[in-house]
C-alpha cells in the first residue's frame, strides 16, 4: 500500500494522523490503527530517505563526474 506513494505523500498522511492523535479525540481502537497506519509510513519514508541518501553518495564518489556526462539533465 505505502510503497506505491512518494514521500512527500507519505509525509502529509503521516503529518495528518499525528495531528489527529495529538487532538485526543480519537476512541482508543481508532486510535491504535491510526498509529499502526502511521508507523508503516514512518518506515516508507524512512526507507525514501535510505535510497535518496545513496543516490546522492554515489553522485558525490569520485565516479559522479562520468555520471554527469553521461546524464546531463541530472545536473538541474
Amino acid at each position: 500500500m505505502t510503497d506505491e506513494k512518494n514521500f512527500e505523500t507519505s509525509l502529509k498522511e503521516l503529518e495528518k494522523i499525528v495531528e489527529t492523535l495529538e487532538n485526543g479525540s480519537m476512541p482508543l481502537e481508532d486510535a491504535l490503527k491510526a498509529f499502526e497506519k502511521g508507523v508503516g509510513l514512518a518506515r516508507h519514508c524512512s526507507s525514501l530517505l535510505d535510497q535518496a541518501e545513496k543516490r546522492v553518495k554515489i553522485l558525490n564518489s569520485s565516479g559522479s563526474e562520468e555520471f554527469l556526462e553521461e546524464n546531463p539533465q541530472s545536473e538541474n
